[in-house]
């Protein structure tokens, strides 16, 4: 009887594991629509091509590599061995059935794959328009390689950092399902782009900020809705298990807690913007909706509603406000991923001690810290890299042309832009 009831959580662990790793997976669409929507109608083909590239990339890189640099071990040479239920029962046994370990292990890879590609997701958004696309993808390569696995490992993995500290066990640190793992250590490395790139011809001038609006705002509204869709498994896959009453009640809460922070995120953007500018701006309403599910992705199952709700009115107001400081910088960001994923996502951080109450504020910070230095260091190193030998930005009348017909050669709105 224990044994029967132990493969039912078994097959329910296993399979709540891949539908939510689905709905991560699913966010590539949201990613890629986003971004049509919020670059020019130029530049659409290509974006859709780093987002459809940079996902295939990050699934190779990480099967070859980058699962074994994070965990230790891997699928790609040694395959993946024929289920034995015998012994998954003794290695369950030796937990007292505590169902620490009663999913399949195919299917953990599945789930931690598809984070790798959102964390690079990050990076097309923040050095749009302006990227070559074969050093984007190059630099995909090393990102989902060995970048992002190393910090995944010193976080996530449980590996002392280059042997000094074990950010766990020393500093107590925590990242639930990601704010600093995932979307933090993504908008390093589009930041360390972005400072090496400079900003859109047009984007800053002697009369200001110039407006360089998007070419499909229902695409981006399409592609955040999406997003929000896809944060169910995001960080409801992150719970790790379902087939027991505590993970489910734990499970009901991420999903609760997510959507009231994302609710709240878009409702205190909107209101700030109008505040601030007059005028109900859509784009800010749709990073505040985002800022939201960054800011409780780092700890989604221990705070109340109302403080998942609080949380995410932070993050709505303070996403607005990075937004258009990082302008005054002349820090050149077409859909906002740095303000977004980072600066909200070192918030959700460091929101955590105030729910959960094993952390603390210093653990915390060493640990984004850490992720920031590593990731915006060998991302800059990389970028420099590229810079020299191949280049990384396109030449002007390319940039003012479109990218769309000098790296894609097709656009994605023809009949608007040919004659007939």
């Amino acid at each position: 009887m224990e044994n029967q009831i132990f493969e039912l959580q078994y097959a329910l662990d296993t399979f709540y594991f891949l539908v939510c790793g689905a709905l991560v997976m699913w966010m590539a669409a949201g990613f890629a629509m986003l971004e049509a929507g919020l670059v020019r109608a130029k530049n659409t083909t290509e974006i859709l091509t780093k987002n459809a590239a940079l996902y295939s990339v990050a699934c190779f890189m990480y099967l070859a590599c980058g699962y074994a640099v994070m965990y230790g071990g891997g699928y790609f040479l040694e395959g993946i061995e024929a289920f034995d239920l015998d012994e998954v029962l003794a290695a369950s046994a030796e937990n007292g059935f505590d169902g620490d370990s009663v999913y399949s292990a195919a299917s953990d890879f599945f789930f931690q794959v598809v984070f790798v590609a959102t964390a690079m997701s990050i990076v097309s958004g923040a050095v749009a328009e302006r990227m070559k696309l074969w050093a984007f993808l190059i630099f995909a390569v090393v990102m989902t390689g060995l970048i992002y696995p190393m910090e995944g490992s010193w976080t996530w993995g449980g590996n002392d950092v280059f042997g000094l500290y074990n950010l766990g066990e020393d500093f107590g640190f925590s990242d639930f399902a990601g704010s600093g793992i995932v979307h933090m250590a993504g908008a390093a490395a589009a930041l360390s782009g972005v400072l090496l790139l400079g900003a859109r011809k047009g984007k800053y001038g002697p009369n200001g900020v110039g407006a360089l609006p998007g070419a499909n705002l229902p695409l981006a509204t399409l592609g955040t809705l999406i997003l929000w869709m896809g944060w169910f498994g995001f960080n409801g896959g992150s719970v790790l298990k379902l087939g027991d009453a505590a993970s489910a009640h734990s499970v009901a809460m991420v999903f609760l807690n997510t959507n009231a922070a994302a609710a709240t995120g878009l409702i205190a953007a909107l209101a700030t913007a109008r505040v601030a500018f007059g005028k109900a701006d859509l784009t800010m309403a749709l990073n505040g909706a985002l800022a939201g599910l960054v800011v409780i992705t780092a700890e989604p199952s221990t705070p109340t509603a109302a403080q998942a709700s609080i949380f995410g009115l932070v993050a709505g107001v303070l996403v607005v406000f990075s937004i258009v400081a990082l302008d005054k910088f002349k820090i050149d960001d077409p859909v906002g991923a740095i303000s977004v994923h980072g600066v909200v996502g070192f918030l959700g951080l460091m929101l955590v001690p105030v729910t959960n109450g094993e952390t603390n504020f210093l653990g915390q910070f060493v640990g984004a810290a850490t992720i920031f230095i590593w990731v915006f260091g060998f991302s800059l190193v990389v970028w420099l890299v590229l810079k020299t030998v191949i280049g990384i930005r396109v030449d002007e009348q390319e940039e003012y042309e479109g990218l769309d017909i000098g790296e894609c050669g097709l656009e994605a709105y023809p009949e608007f832009t040919q004659a007939r």
